[in-house]
């Protein structure tokens, strides 16, 4: 009786351990990451008027597969070949953080002319675009360490942006 009371109790601190393992490296890892994914983005949709951006597990799942088998041993940035939702993605060194992505996706607005709905020759606008589509409303992101050393981030959006001839605002 003593044996199996002492090893369901070694089980439980096992279970517990494991289980406060997982919810700390969630908070350094999934939160801030996810955090400043959502504060950058619904900055940007803030300054044209456009409602906020909602987590959704789903997304980052689907983000996360694409980069695990598609991405890990390169770091290329190469879109999905999967056109179901709208995708952003970067990469950099390993010190990068989901808001240096966020703002680099941003940045794009610079060279951006709403009234005309047209972007600099030689520039692409349409990352920017994506992250500020009015009907966008839902968000999920991953990140990987590639083989090469550096970070991958992307994030997948549904419903999708950037439908020719659209505004996104």
């Amino acid at each position: 009786m003593a044996s199996s009371t002492s090893l369901l109790f070694s089980l439980a601190a096992l279970l517990f351990l494991v289980s406060f393992i997982q919810t700390s490296d969630a908070k350094v890892n999934g939160t801030i990451f996810m955090e400043q994914i959502l504060d950058g983005h619904n900055a940007a949709r803030a300054e044209v008027g456009v409602p906020p951006l909602t987590w959704d597990r789903n997304l980052a799942v689907f983000a996360r597969g694409y980069i695990d088998e598609d991405r890990r041993a390169d770091c290329k940035l190469l879109y999905s070949e999967r056109w179901s939702f709208g995708e952003t993605i970067y990469t950099g060194p390993r010190n990068i953080t989901a808001a240096d992505a966020v703002a680099y996706w941003v940045s794009g607005k610079q060279w951006y002319t709403y009234p005309a709905n047209t972007c600099a020759v030689g520039k692409d606008c349409s990352d920017y675009t994506q992250v500020v589509w009015r009907t966008t409303v839902h968000i999920g992101c991953a990140q990987i360490k590639c083989d090469t050393g550096d970070l991958f981030i992307a994030c997948e959006y549904y419903p999708h942006g950037n439908y020719a001839g659209a505004l996104p605002y």
